[in-house]
This record gives structure tokens, C-alpha cells and sequence, in this order.
């Protein structure tokens, strides 16, 4: 299979259509469409259906693009890998869920740039389902999730936790009688929680998927939320958030998923790693 067949492919989802696809490869439209019915000739199969305003994936369409994105990210990894300069000794590979980049995040890729000066690191954002599938597909070595990311020859550690606050915009309020108040999805165990603390409040008329999304809404048009304080507390440093008093404060875990056969570069920063596991569990 052609993996310039794939790239062609895939180009045409990202964008659209055909002609936006031959703009963003360089190459005629023809080009592209040669590419496209090579592809489906090969595969046996339809992989797209085109109309005026754009295209479509059929079912083999779709199947094809799950593979074809692990095929890509692989060929990507083998040249990294096959390509190293001469003062390089390996590649650090991790993924982070977005949320975690301004704390764990940007720590643990911190000491791995101090531990590792001769090592080419790649960041790479994605929720748990993706790093799972990242892990699986060994695109990645590591990843940093609130999921347990468990799986055949991996390394699961809890490494961290962060406080989930009360915020708002206003100095007095609360879920039970603001009905501004957002919903955040932030875990089962925060659902858990969050459902015993207010069971006595209304439904929320608003919910987000993640806290980014939702202190932009309050910014942008008042209200409170539970937020990971991390992400918050530059806001109620600068005085546009202010902490509800009197509310409970939850919590949630932080995990470091590793594939255990990963030598070298990961192994060597495996004291990181135990660092944070102690400091989690002496923790009260």
C-alpha cells in the first residue's frame, strides 16, 4: 500500500475536498484523484462519497482512516527514529491530556529536558482515549491521563492529585442558588461526589466537557464552576475569580502510563516518576 496514497487520503478529510487537498499537497487536482482511486482500486472498495459542498466518508472510508492514522504516525516515528543526529541518543514520545499540560505536564517535560540533554522529545495532546490508543499503537511510550491507562506491557502509576474549587465571578454564590451555575464533567469520581454534595440543587443549564471551555464562559458571560485550581488560579490572582467559601473541595487523580519494555531514555527517568508516586502517597 502507498503510504503517499494514505497522506493523499487523509488530506482530503482534513480539508474537505479534493481541490483544498491538492492546494495543501502541492499537486494538481488530478494528482489527487489518481491517488484516491488507486487507493479504492487496491482496497476493492468505495472510501468516500463527493458532493458539491464536499466529501463524505463511506463505512470502508471510515475504517480505513483509523488504520491509516496509525500507519501515518508510525512512518512518522520510523524515520525520527532511523534519522537521528550523531549527538542524539533516543526519543522521548509522551502524551498529555490538555487539561494537564499547565501542571504535570509541563513539570515532568521539564526534568525530562534537564535529565536528558541528548534526547529529541515529541509532545503530543489527546484525551485518555486517544493516549490509550497512542499506547497501544506504540506511537507514544508514555502518557499523562486522570485515567488509569492500563493495558498488556505497561506501567501504571498515580502520581499526582489536583484540587477541584469553586469559583465564580461573583463574590457570593452557589450551585444550589445561582443559576448560573456551569457543570463541569471532570470524572466518574468527581460525578460521584460532585451528585452526594448538591443533591438537594437543580440541574445545571449549563455543562462543558472541559474546564478550558468553561472558564471562557465565565469570562465572556458570568457564572461558576468547579475547577481544576491549576488552571484557575491565575484568574483569582488577577481578581477575575473569586473562591465560594464554605464549599467542598474534591479532588482527582493524575497518572503516568509507561510501556515497560521501554529501555534507555524512559528508564533512566523512572526516579522522576517514583518521586511523584512518594509524594502522592505520603499525602494526607
Amino acid at each position: 500500500m502507498n503510504l503517499v496514497n494514505l497522506q493523499t487520503f487523509l488530506k482530503i478529510i482534513e480539508t474537505g475536498n479534493l481541490v483544498r487537498a491538492s492546494v495543501a499537497l502541492n499537486v494538481t487536482q488530478s494528482t489527487v484523484t489518481a491517488r484516491l482511486k488507486q487507493l479504492e482500486e487496491e482496497l476493492g472498495q468505495p472510501l468516500l462519497h463527493r458532493h458539491k459542498t464536499g466529501v463524505a466518508l463511506t463505512n470502508p472510508g471510515h475504517k480505513l482512516k483509523t488504520y491509516a492514522e496509525v500507519m501515518m504516525g508510525l512512518w512518522r516515528q520510523i524515520r525520527l527514529d532511523v534519522s537521528l543526529p550523531k549527538e542524539i541518543d533516543g526519543i522521548c514520545n509522551l502524551g498529555c491530556e490538555p487539561d494537564l499540560w499547565g501542571s504535570l505536564g509541563r513539570e515532568v517535560t521539564g526534568q525530562i529536558l534537564d535529565l536528558q540533554m541528548r534526547t529529541l522529545l515529541s509532545i503530543v495532546p489527546g484525551d485518555a482515549v486517544a493516549l490509550d490508543k497512542m499506547l497501544a499503537t506504540r506511537t507514544i511510550e508514555a502518557a499523562i491521563s486522570y485515567t488509569p491507562l492500563t493495558g498488556n506491557g505497561r506501567t501504571v502509576r498515580k502520581v499526582a492529585k489536583e484540587n477541584l474549587v469553586l469559583y465564580s465571578n461573583r463574590h457570593e454564590t452557589s450551585p444550589r442558588a445561582d443559576p448560573l451555575y456551569i457543570f463541569v464533567d471532570l470524572g466518574e469520581k468527581f460525578r460521584t461526589a460532585h451528585t452526594a454534595a448538591y443533591s438537594d440543587a437543580g440541574v445545571a443549564k449549563s455543562s462543558y466537557g472541559s474546564p478550558v471551555w468553561a472558564i471562557d464562559h465565565i469570562l465572556r458571560y458570568g457564572g461558576s464552576a468547579y475547577l481544576p485550581e491549576h488552571l484557575a488560579e491565575p484568574y483569582y490572582q488577577r481578581g477575575d475569580f473569586f473562591k465560594v467559601p464554605d464549599t467542598p473541595i474534591f479532588d482527582r487523580d493524575i497518572y503516568f502510563a509507561m510501556l515497560s519494555d521501554e529501555s534507555d531514555v524512559w528508564q533512566r527517568i523512572s526516579p522522576l516518576i517514583d518521586a511523584l508516586q512518594a509524594a502522592v502517597e505520603k499525602a494526607p
